[in-house]
């Protein structure tokens, strides 16, 4: 019995060990440019969100720096009006061991910004409230919709640059 147990044990994936260190904002800008032109009427409001991930390895081994950058515009429906823009530069320091090398990557650009969306969710929040606009509450963000997208993008990309004849 204690032979059938082994191969049990060695097929038990290691456990997983992930530490938020730090967050903080790197970088922030919002713009209320409807204070600084004014519109007249009533007019309803479209907004945009971009978010765009990155992830670098820190010199501590096993600690890694996650950033999401939002890029957010309001506008109204019909014309080209800005109401206000919120760029947002947000990062976390996150210790991640136990996993594959083939793994990290995927962690980093899934679990990490998953940990950190609740934390920009409120700061985007507030500051579109106290920048004189209803509170901006973010919707949940498919993190992993995004890695597959992104994924097949390289994939497509990287076939057309090997699709080329070598002369060109």
């Amino acid at each position: 019995m204690a032979d059938e147990q082994q191969p049990e044990a060695a097929q038990q994936a290691p456990q997983v060990k992930m530490n938020v260190l730090a967050q903080f904002i790197r970088d922030m800008s919002f713009e209320n440019i409807l204070a600084q032109k004014g519109v007249a009427g009533d007019v309803q409001p479209d907004v945009q969100v971009q978010v765009n991930l990155d992830a670098k390895k820190r010199p501590v081994e096993h600690q890694f720096e996650v950033s999401m950058n939002l890029n957010i515009t309001s506008k109204a429906k019909e014309g080209d009006t800005v109401f206000f823009v919120l760029e947002l530069d947000y990062a976390g320091v996150f210790h991640v061991e136990g996993l594959a090398d083939e793994q990290i990557h995927p962690f980093l650009l899934i679990e990490c910004p998953r940990m950190l969306f609740p934390f920009v969710r409120r700061i985007v929040s507030d500051v579109t409230r106290d920048g004189g606009f209803p509170p901006l509450n973010l919707e949940t963000i498919d993190f992993v919709g995004m890695y597959r997208s992104e994924l097949m993008k390289r994939q497509a990309a990287a076939g057309a640059s090997n699709g080329k004849p070598a002369d060109a």
